[in-house]
């Protein structure tokens, strides 16, 4: 077995300046725990991103390797449950956080963490996947538990060429929901409508700034990825008992409104964890939910990338110029 292996790392070189690199680390310094996983994909999420540029809301000490997601092969484990050659996923939790993460040929974590590959489903496309495709299924379900089905009004998808974004329109025109993506990349509009979109409008449309407490109905659901004002004109604009799922800020994390989408339509806002989320939610999804929609990836839904190329790739994320999901293949 190897001993030493590559590792994008990110360090704090002075006050709240980082730097990141490709390094060779050790196995040994690897945290502990029961499986040590040879990572053969991962995926680059914005968590990963704002991880990447030293923000310690995100990760609270450096040096640090970011990356959320790993799919990979067993090299060793202590556990029962997992055996050398398996092959499986570990997405969320504190892997990338302040545990090191996928953006490294090796991984050593919790057994908790790790779920079994899906028969039928390869490394790679449970990567295209990973904790976008996981946060969307969390959002579905929460859809369902209020009775927001296909066929109850349009759903608005904001920050729709991104990553999760990319995914949700896909997801959810695969169920028979309307899907309307909002993007400020107007120049993607035949992307997402091979996605599946019914409908493509600007950001701008979804961003009211007059102050007023409720307007006009047009979503029966909405998945947000930016947060902010954006979120704000969303809530105001979902029909009574709709369903508002919030699961990013790429624009801002503040948001300002009142109470009466709540109590005048009654709204649901529901905020969307999937690091935290219950083993059983996530062997649910990737057994489930994830068979549904594996025929509808298209190469068009990501591009692949080496660890070698990464650090660009977070670069565009962070600019907010990235489109649809990047898988990182370690193993070429």
């Amino acid at each position: 077995m190897r001993t030493n292996f590559r590792a994008l790392v990110v360090r704090e070189v002075k006050d709240n300046n980082f730097k990141r690199k490709i390094e060779i680390r050790n196995i040994d310094d690897l945290p502990q725990g029961e499986v040590l996983i040879r990572v053969h994909y991962s995926s680059l999420n914005y968590k990963d991103a704002l991880s990447a540029k030293g923000h310690k809301g995100i990760t609270r000490t450096y040096p640090h390797t970011p990356g959320v997601d790993a799919a990979g092969i067993v090299e060793k484990s202590t556990s029962l449950k997992f055996h050398t050659g398996d092959s499986v996923i570990v997405t969320g939790y504190d892997l990338g956080m302040n545990t090191d993460g996928g953006f490294a040929e090796y991984i050593r974590v919790p057994k908790e963490w790790v779920i079994p590959l899906p028969l039928g489903l390869s490394l790679k496309e449970s990567m295209i996947f990973g904790t976008a495709g996981f946060t969307v299924g969390l959002c579905l379900r929460e859809f369902e538990k209020q009775h927001l089905l296909p066929g109850s009004g349009k759903i608005l998808v904001t920050g729709a060429s991104g990553g999760v974004g990319s995914l949700a329109v896909l997801m959810l025109s695969k169920l028979g929901y309307k899907v309307t993506a909002s993007t400020g990349k107007p120049e993607k509009a035949e992307f997402l409508k091979k996605l599946g979109a019914v409908e493509i409008i600007s950001r701008e449309e979804v961003s009211d700034n007059t102050n007023k407490q409720l307007l006009p109905i047009k979503w029966a659901g909405v998945i947000d990825n930016v947060g902010g004002n954006t979120l704000s004109t969303a809530i105001r604009s979902t029909q009574p008992y709709g369903v508002v799922a919030s699961i990013g800020l790429v624009s801002s994390d503040k948001l300002e409104t009142t109470v009466y989408p709540f109590i005048l339509r009654g709204i649901s806002l529901v905020g969307i964890n999937s690091a935290e989320s219950l083993k059983k939610q996530r062997r649910y999804f990737w057994k489930q939910i994830v068979p549904n929609f594996k025929s509808k990836l298209t190469n068009e839904i990501y591009k692949e990338v080496t660890l070698e190329c990464l650090d660009k790739e977070i670069d565009l994320m962070l600019k907010g110029k990235q489109i649809g999901r990047v898988i990182v293949n370690l193993i070429e």
